[in-house]
């Protein structure tokens, strides 16, 4: 897996100061997406171990007291992101079990197949559903467009 940014302090990408790593590869490729430099699976830099010990230490770090983690992108439930998301969200559960974790995806909840089920069965929120231009509000927290739903799972 590949990503393109990954912010250690966030308080804009779901409810608290959070962590949020913006992955690459979105095969939705939705008209108006404000993150299209992120669709293509080998942008960005390569998802190391390194990486993934940084998310986990500074989700643990008491001196900035984090949320939890917010995954977005590109899609991080796009097949090629699949096995390193699994991975790290199984994790963070067994890490950071007090931390929610937030995932945004253009697939729709009703539609995700058994491996990305898997990463949903770990996470706290799910926003589903493509950005549609047409139906675009800035003032949709969490969310771009009025199809998107937040689906609040645990």
């Amino acid at each position: 897996m590949n990503y393109h940014q990954y912010y250690s302090v966030d308080v804009v990408n779901g409810p608290g100061t959070r962590c949020t790593l913006f992955v690459a590869g979105c095969e939705h490729q939705c008209p108006g997406c404000y993150n299209k430099s992120t669709w293509r699976v080998n942008s960005g830099h390569p998802f190391t171990q390194e990486i993934e010990d940084r998310i986990i230490a500074d989700l643990q770090d008491s001196r900035i007291k984090r949320q939890g983690l917010s995954l977005s992108g590109g899609d991080p439930l796009h097949r090629h992101n699949i096995p390193a998301i699994l991975k790290l969200v199984r994790r963070v559960k067994a890490e950071c079990p007090e931390k929610d974790i937030w995932i945004w995806t253009g697939y729709r909840l009703d539609d995700l197949n058994e491996a990305q089920q898997e990463i949903v069965s770990y996470i706290n929120v799910l926003v589903d559903g493509k950005f549609v231009q047409a139906l675009y509000d800035p003032g949709l927290l969490w969310r771009g467009s009025y199809n998107q739903i937040i689906h609040k799972l645990r």
